[in-house]
């Protein structure tokens, strides 16, 4: 099988190629192949993570190169794939959640005039996705990075005839442009001064040549911190994920909370030896997942858009695992986002599922008195919301989130405060999660149910549901000072940094006070919109509550910064400044003696021979111009064509 792992990626890259490149087919082919790529893609994945199991994984993964991409000047970047335990753990969770999230989708989607086109998009993500994590150097996980990014544009404006949807398409491919230019300029500093783009030459050069706080770690981990922050919707750059949502939910489940946004995650995780060297880069990582942590957390408070709840959450999640990247806890980091993408993914399915029997009714205030109505998709929210909440010993979430929060407390560049903002940040998430459950499960009903989800909307549901409760307990261990299985997998990749010895008695206390967090959150949404709404009620209705409600409702207000700071004084520059002083001297230097030296040379030899250029490039324009048909597929097929050809020019020569 380790011969053979390229074909991992390679087949949903396949099904992507036949959905787009083939005539339009008939929905259940178009769900076959969809389905029958990515089932493939986990089982091979399945197998994979099998036979590393019995061999062992060891710090040194494995490598398979395919061919050299390019040869300039010594510069020989190959594609090639690379695996160990924290690559194959990264490719189950986008196999095993990306094939459930299909199969619900082939439910979800089934009216949908672009039925085809979506599963091209989805197939084309979860090839590009396995690229990213696979990659065995930099310059392909940025083609992967970039693929995924494209994706994500494609599939938030799927729906693109709402002008909306297509502005929050926008929205988020600028805004992710930022994170990857940064990345860009990351990527060239690496190279110039350790002479090598594969990851784990990197790692090894820059252990030998740097020493701890040294200026090009600092500003190497930096430009990767811009990108993952970017990618990961982290402040100040996270504005575009809640506007995300204006895509299909079964994109929101797979690439909004599942796989894509963790990419940050992932890159720092993987480069981790660069960001041990960098101690000011692991601070300024530590500030920024907390804030945004606690950020996202209260807004989420407020939401009436049960999607845009999930987004705030997610956003706030990924403040969690920044916050364990940040205090040397990678291992932590990537237990969380493991226990994430299952309990977040069967939220947005839960979020679905409720629109799809309610119309498309996305306000949660006009839901309500569904546990009878919709009994599965009931406990399926309970389950994700306690998971979500870290509800002690009987949710995954619980496990992962007190192994972050017992780090944060320990570690040097941690402590107290930092204990206090993770135990607020879970009080934040129990409340909102439950207040999702009780408005929309209980009191009275305010929208009629009009279809119930099938068995392709349930059981992914129910799948996910049981790994929410059950993954947690991979990250379980007897005695503190014994790392889960699931750190010691991840400790033949990188090391797990636990900067003193955990009693029994510390853990414990941290367990105590985590459980004690959620239950207080849980507790408060049962008083608030259970026993007592009627006071609730009566408090909001206050300008000082009514003006705090609206600061939350906007995000904070980073919309309007923005807005006000960068949009709308470019764009009066823009308008201003048509005519500039450069303008002119192009005009007086430049254009005008041109036209004079034509005015007395208009009918001369060389004249002629410009009058034929110009008939030819007319004539080729005309030509060119009826290669514009407007049909995106007829785009893509040249440009699949075009990277073909010169694929294989590249292998022959």
């Amino acid at each position: 099988m380790l011969d053979w792992f390229w074909t991992i990626p390679a087949v949903p890259l396949v099904g992507f190629l036949i959905l787009t490149l083939g005539p339009s087919l008939p929905r259940a082919m178009v769900s076959g192949i969809a389905l029958g790529t990515s089932a493939l893609a986990a089982g091979l994945a399945a197998s994979l993570a099998v036979t590393l199991l019995h061999q062992g994984f060891h710090p040194v993964g494995h490598t398979q190169a395919l061919w050299t991409w390019m040869d300039l000047a010594g510069f020989t970047p190959r594609i090639a794939l690379y695996v160990d335990a924290l690559s194959m753990t990264m490719v189950m969770i986008i196999t095993g959640v990306g094939v459930l999230v299909q199969l619900y989708a082939t439910e979800y989607m089934s009216d949908d005039s672009d039925y085809q086109r979506f599963f091209a998009y989805m197939s084309l993500f979860v090839g590009a996705m396995l690229v990213l994590v696979l990659a065995d150097n930099f310059l392909l996980l940025f083609l992967g990075w970039e693929g995924v990014g494209l994706c994500s544009y494609l599939l938030i404006g799927f729906w693109y005839r709402d002008l909306l949807n297509g502005l929050a398409a926008r929205k988020a491919f600028i805004v992710n442009r930022i994170g990857d230019t940064a990345m860009i300029v990351g990527l060239c500093l690496l190279f110039t001064e350790l002479g090598t783009l594969e990851i784990q030459a990197v790692l090894r050069q820059a252990a030998l040549q740097w020493t701890i706080g040294h200026p090009m770690a600092i500003a190497a981990t930096a430009l990767l911190l811009g990108a993952a922050v970017g990618k990961s919707a982290q402040i100040p750059l996270q504005v575009w994920l809640p506007d995300a949502m204006a895509g299909p939910t079964p994109v929101s489940a797979l690439i909004h909370s599942a796989t894509m946004v963790t990419a940050g995650v992932y890159l720092i995780a993987r480069t981790h030896t660069l960001f041990a060297l960098a101690p000011a880069t692991q601070t300024a990582i530590v500030v920024i997942g907390t804030t945004t942590m606690l950020f996202a957390a209260s807004s989420a408070l407020v939401q009436r858009d049960i999607k845009r709840i999930f987004a705030y959450s997610t956003i706030s999640q990924l403040g969690y695992m920044f916050m364990a990247l940040g205090v040397g806890a990678a291992g932590t980091a990537i237990f969380h986002l493991f226990t994430h993408a299952c309990f977040k993914a069967l939220l947005f399915l839960v979020a679905g599922a409720l629109m799809f029997s309610l119309h498309h009714e996305k306000d949660l205030l006009n839901m309500g008195g569904l546990r009878r109505d919709l009994p599965f998709v009931f406990w399926a929210a309970v389950i994700g919301a306690a998971s979500l909440s870290g509800l002690p010993f009987i949710t995954a979430g619980f496990f992962s989130k007190d192994q972050i929060l017992l780090q944060a407390w320990r570690s040097p560049s941690g402590g107290l405060w930092l204990l206090t903002a993770g135990l607020l940040g879970s009080m934040l998430t129990a409340l909102y999660s439950f207040r999702v459950v009780f408005l929309a499960f209980f009191g009275d009903k305010h929208s009629e149910v009009t279809r119930s989800p099938g068995w392709r909307m349930t059981v992914p549901m129910g799948v996910l549901a049981a790994l929410s409760l059950g993954v947690g307990w991979l990250g379980w261990s007897a005695r503190a000072e014994e790392p889960s299985w699931f750190l010691r997998l991840m400790d033949t990749a990188m090391p797990v940094h636990q900067p003193y010895l955990v009693t029994d008695a510390q853990a414990g206390t941290i367990a105590l006070l985590a459980s004690g967090a959620a239950l207080l959150g849980t507790g408060l949404a049962y008083l608030m919109y259970m026993q007592r709404p009627a006071v609730l009620e009566s408090v909001g209705e206050t300008e000082a509550v009514q003006t705090i409600r609206r600061f939350l409702l906007r995000g904070w207000g980073f919309n309007w910064v923005y807005r006000w700071t960068i949009q709308k004084p470019f764009g009066y520059l823009a308008r201003t400044a048509k005519v500039d002083i450069l303008d002119q001297g192009y005009e007086r230097l430049i254009m005008r003696p041109f036209l004079w030296i034509a005015d007395i040379n208009r009918d001369d030899a060389l004249d002629r021979v410009y009058g034929g250029l110009t008939r030819l490039v007319e004539q080729s324009a005309v030509t060119a111009g009826r290669l514009q048909t407007g049909q995106v597929r007829w785009y893509s097929t040249v440009l699949v064509a075009g990277a073909l050809g010169l694929a294989g020019f590249a292998v022959l020569s």
